[in-house]
């Protein structure tokens, strides 16, 4: 693991949360969109953020992650910055799309990175539904990767519509 992170302080929480710089770095997003397609057996994953300037690069990382992921070929539908109740919605519609929800908050020069991840129903991701799975792989730096250039999946920005022919 090229940077290290203290999984079990970082891994938590349905997801990571952590300080930046410091606690939590943007390859942590990379290995949670691996991690999340893997643990959840995704071809699609929706992915949005609160907006902060902090949180672009991680989302951005997340997502590449997310095409990474061994054999999946995920195309991650990247919806950019939404409410979280958007993303939840949407999720919920299209019932059996994990996701991911982003968000930074600065403080008194200190910005926190939140990180949540849902598993195909709109539910957190907690100790029983994968996260469990997700830090030990970090932990024990086992990331999945893809197995060939042809199991590289895409990103692909989603536009605000609910109608779009009942799948992301």
């Amino acid at each position: 693991m090229l940077n290290p992170i203290d999984t079990d302080d970082v891994i938590r929480e349905g997801g990571a949360v952590g300080v930046t710089p410091g606690q939590i770095h943007e390859g942590v997003a990379w290995w949670l969109g691996a991690c999340l397609v893997v643990t959840q057996k995704a071809d699609v994953i929706a992915v949005a953020h609160n907006g902060h300037s902090a949180i672009t690069e991680f989302a951005s990382r997340l997502c590449r992650g997310a095409t990474n992921a061994q054999h999946y070929r995920c195309t991650v539908r990247a919806l950019g910055a939404q409410p979280r109740e958007r993303l939840l919605a949407m999720l919920n519609h299209f019932d059996g799309v994990p996701g991911a929800w982003l968000e930074a908050h600065s403080e008194d020069g200190v910005t926190t990175v939140r990180i949540e991840l849902f598993n195909g129903h709109g539910v957190l991701l907690d100790e029983s539904n994968g996260l469990a799975e997700i830090r030990r792989l970090i932990a024990e730096d086992r990331v999945p990767i893809p197995v060939n250039e042809q199991a590289k999946g895409r990103i692909v920005p989603w536009h605000d519509d609910l109608t779009d022919g009942g799948r992301l």
